[in-house]
């Protein structure tokens, strides 16, 4: 039996990653091939399975990567191959997204389809400027318009003499070639020219740039400032609350674009927590953990952990890759009965708690010189410490142990290698809106367009290894105009001594701290 194919045209909303529907994003993750669109967000390409075939169909108005006739036989041509099919489109579909007319042609073709309304740019990209498009002190009505329609010309589908004073609110979408003509138009069918306008560029991204004036001015402030598409153009009484409502782009790192090092598995509560923010992570991993290339010495100490009087954790990953070989050897928690733990951080202790475990002991700092001085006051000559971690962790914590008359067994229970340098898929917006991950090249390309503000360090693994990925023998250049944030003062040594500036330590060496301190820095 053939397989019937079926085409979803789906909203990809207006940018912000996080407002795809619930819908949108499992047809995406169901798709054979995916035909996206210039302004649909790229991180939303994550939720596609591997393998999907990704065609890039966008279009920007001086160029357009495919004709629309093309993409409409694409899109019969890959259906009728007994395949997925959807057709990802900034903001809405049925919203001038020529949705309507892809929809006649799979019609008229019988090929099956269906509609995935977005969040469409004409109330979502207002609102994340501060503008209500309807509110009950000023309007109650609301006009979408297409911008891209020549005002002057005769057989003009806008009844400019009907919609320049009939609607309380007027959004043009993506009108700013024709922003004089617009503004002409309204004002010669009775609009005052005392009416707010606000043109806003890239909206719900972090680059979203807004000008607020009226009809009288805003044409010379948008062609002072170069203000080009895609825009929104607001026009009423509404574009007043934005200085009362405006809450995007006052959100602490509104505008930046944040490097994010850390290991794929572990970059999505990062990524999640500069989002919330307002800032735009940028998924690179430059790590990714393994596990030991001997387990020798972890099966020996799992098979002696009744000896073992402390056990000190210093890493979650440690955790994780401890517990995953205690099940390979079909134990449990209860095999740790005699032993005392220690966790370098609360993370670390919460992971141990996660296995209903109790922690003895997690210093006020957290690195290996406060565990030492911490265990001193508990640890006594001759019992048995064991430390499960990584291979290319410091020798500062076994040597000081050693000092104390402990004896200590170190044991790699997990590498930290470097990450493939080519890009691929990552976690996506269900989880830190990290998205597509990019590979060194289009690292180094967006680190040469100054496309991003902050590079964020969580480990000397991080540093060592985003410097070998890059491989950019002019490095100190490459990074001068960008801000490094590291997670504590280890890392920050590592990065130094490969000749990169630190802006900023975390006070307190936890995620959570980094993002405090990021917050702060001034770019």
């Amino acid at each position: 039996m053939n397989k019937k194919g079926i085409v979803y045209l789906v909203g990809a909303g207006p940018g912000d990653p996080g407002l795809i529907t619930l819908k949108g994003a499992e047809c995406l993750r169901k798709a054979d091939v995916v035909v996206y669109d210039r302004l649909a967000a790229p991180g939303l390409l994550a939720f596609a399975r591997p393998g999907a075939e990704m065609v890039y169909a966008g279009k920007s108005p001086d160029r357009h990567s495919m004709g629309q006739a093309e993409i409409n036989n694409l899109l019969v041509d890959r259906a009728g191959e007994g395949k997925v099919v959807v057709r990802l489109k900034g903001g809405d579909p049925f919203v001038f997204g020529r949705g309507g007319e892809e929809a006649e042609v799979l019609a008229e073709k019988g090929i099956s389809f269906e509609v995935v309304p977005g969040v469409t740019a004409a109330v979502a990209v207002p609102a994340y400027a501060g503008i209500p498009v309807t509110h009950r002190a000023c309007t109650a009505t609301l006009a979408v318009v297409t911008g891209n329609e020549d005002p002057d010309k005769d057989d003009s589908a806008i009844a400019w003499d009907k919609i320049a004073t009939g609607a309380g609110t007027i959004v043009f979408l993506m009108g700013m070639a024709n922003l004089p003509r617009i503004i002409r138009r309204l004002v010669e069918n009775g609009r005052a020219l005392h009416t707010p306008v606000a043109l806003i560029r890239w909206g719900t991204r972090p680059e979203q740039d807004t000008i607020v004036g009226t009809l009288a001015d805003i044409n010379e402030k948008a062609a002072a400032a170069g203000f080009k598409n895609p825009a929104v153009i607001v026009v009423g009484e509404v574009v007043a609350l934005r200085d009362k409502l405006n809450w995007f782009e006052r959100k602490p790192l509104f505008g930046r674009r944040v490097l994010v090092t850390r290991s794929r598995e572990q970059a999505s509560a990062l990524s999640a927590m500069i989002a919330d923010l307002g800032g735009e992570p940028v998924e690179f991993p430059t790590i990714q953990v393994a596990g030991p290339l001997d387990f020798g010495p972890l099966d020996e100490a799992i098979d002696a952990l009744e000896t073992y009087r402390w056990v000190v954790f210093t890493s979650v990953n440690g955790v994780s890759a401890f517990f995953k070989r205690l099940r390979r050897h079909k134990k449990d928690v209860r095999a740790l009965h005699a032993a005392a733990l220690c966790a370098i951080g609360p993370k670390t202790r919460e992971a141990l708690e996660q296995y209903g475990l109790m922690v003895e002991y997690v210093p006020e700092e957290y690195r290996a010189e406060e565990i030492v001085a911490g265990l001193s006051k508990k640890i006594k000559p001759g019992e048995r410490v064991l430390l499960p971690r990584a291979d290319i962790a410091r020798k500062v914590l076994p040597e000081a142990l050693r000092q104390m008359g402990a004896m200590v067994d170190e044991v790699t229970a997990y590498r930290t290698v470097v990450q493939s340098p080519e890009g691929s898929r990552g976690t996506g917006p269900g989880g830190g809106r990290g998205g597509v991950t990019p590979g060194a090249e289009k690292v180094r390309a967006m680190l040469e367009a100054g496309e991003i503000q902050i590079i964020t360090f969580t480990s000397s693994s991080t540093v060592r290894n985003f410097v070998r990925l890059l491989e950019a023998p002019d490095l100190g250049r490459l990074l001068s105009g960008v801000k490094t944030a590291c997670i504590g003062p280890v890392t920050a040594d590592t990065a130094r001594e490969l000749g990169i500036r630190v802006d900023v330590v975390a006070s307190e060496y936890t995620i959570e701290g980094l993002v405090e301190a990021i917050k702060g820095l001034k770019v």
